[in-house]
């Protein structure tokens, strides 16, 4: 048995040394990563993904760590993928290991992940979604997403999480700045963390609002705002019997296969994407675009016509 095989006969078996090892080939594009993932893949689809996000400062560790912790009570398996700022010198996730999650992390249920975001634009880089691949062929009965939380480039959460969580605080305007960032739009829960907050009632009538103003959902689900304490630990079993609500919910209406279907070509464009891309760099059109940038410059050339002719 060579090197790969006994990784995802690791994976497979829920050794936790085995699925560091393929996270990290993974993370890393290392040359047998695609084929872990290959073998991995027909053993996905049974962890239930859970994606928190929301702006910096709203308690998303906090929040994650409490799940974490509902969880395992009910004798269930949870993975975390806790995405992290890339560091401009190492380019690995600027946070480390989640220091209020190591306790959690040490639980023989539980396996914590950090990642970096690599710059991606989506706040998800593309090897977060296969990272999820892998603890969900683990066995795993959740797989956690738990994102940088910078704004309007949170959206790519929702091409890879069944439940979206969307997560708030009393602040002023926080609402109607997460409304202008999109988040609005892919939430199927939102959670009003720091609740003990003066304005928390307000801010809680004013999501509600603007929720009211959207239009149904496509699988008639009706999303719920619900308030947290999550340095209390307060309101943590009453989101998990959420996502347990609305995981059911989907899988009544059968619009789970819909919404995985749809992730799942999103997926494939994006890998058809990012190796044309790749495979269309060489070196030979990197040193074409070099030799004709001054010209570009000068203006004795423009950028379309250069672009017509190595595609055309």
């Amino acid at each position: 048995m060579n090197d790969t095989e006994l990784l995802v006969k690791g994976v497979l078996s829920a050794e936790k040394r085995m699925m560091a090892k393929a996270l990290s080939r993974v993370e890393n594009e290392s040359p047998d990563s695609e084929l872990i993932l290959q073998k991995l893949f027909s053993h996905t689809g049974k962890a239930h993904r859970i994606g928190i996000t929301g702006p910096p400062g709203a308690g998303k560790s906090t929040l994650t760590n409490n799940l974490i912790k509902v969880i395992t009570g009910k004798g269930k398996k949870v993975g975390v993928i806790a995405v992290d700022p890339t560091s401009p010198f190492t380019g690995g996730a600027l946070l480390g290991d989640r220091i209020r999650m190591q306790e959690s992390g040490l639980l023989e249920n539980v396996f914590i992940r950090s990642m970096a975001t690599r710059g991606s634009l989506g706040g998800l880089c593309k090897n977060v979604v296969e990272a999820c691949d892998v603890l969900d062929a683990s066995g795993m009965d959740f797989v956690i997403i738990e994102t940088v939380g910078v704004g309007q480039s949170e959206l790519d959460i929702a091409q890879t999480a069944d439940t979206v969580v969307v997560v708030l605080v009393p602040e002023s305007g926080d609402a109607v700045q997460a409304m202008k960032a999109g988040l609005m739009e892919i939430a199927d829960i939102f959670v009003l963390n720091k609740s003990e907050r003066e304005g928390a009632d307000a801010v809680a009538a004013t999501i509600k609002n603007i929720i009211h103003l959207k239009p149904p959902s496509e699988d008639g689900w009706i999303i719920n705002v619900l308030k947290t304490v999550g340095s209390r630990n307060e309101g943590s079993e009453e989101l998990f019997q959420e996502i347990v609500k609305h995981m059911e919910h989907l899988e009544a209406t059968g619009y789970l296969q819909t919404r995985r279907k749809r992730h799942l070509e999103n997926k494939v464009i994006d890998m058809v994407n990012y190796r044309l891309r790749v495979n269309f760099w060489d070196k030979s059109r990197k040193e074409m675009l070099e030799s004709r940038l001054d010209r570009m410059i000068s203006k004795q050339e423009d950028p379309y016509s250069f672009v017509e002719s190595i595609t055309g």
